[in-house]
C-alpha cells in the first residue's frame, strides 16, 4: 500500500512539474514596447588613460 502511494505522490509531483513548465506564462507584465532614452549618454572623462 505504501509503494503505491509513494508511486502515485511521485508521479503527481513530475507532473505538476512538467504543466508548470510547459504550461501557458503566468507573467502579468505590462506590454510596454520601447522605451525612450531619457538620460545623458556616456562620455570618458579626460585624463582617465589607465
Amino acid at each position: 500500500m505504501n509503494v503505491s502511494k509513494l508511486f502515485a505522490e511521485m508521479t503527481q509531483y513530475i507532473s505538476e512539474a512538467v504543466v508548470r513548465i510547459f504550461g501557458p506564462s503566468d507573467d502579468a507584465y505590462p506590454s510596454t514596447g520601447v522605451q525612450p532614452f531619457s538620460g545623458e549618454p556616456f562620455h570618458k572623462p579626460r585624463g582617465a588613460d589607465w
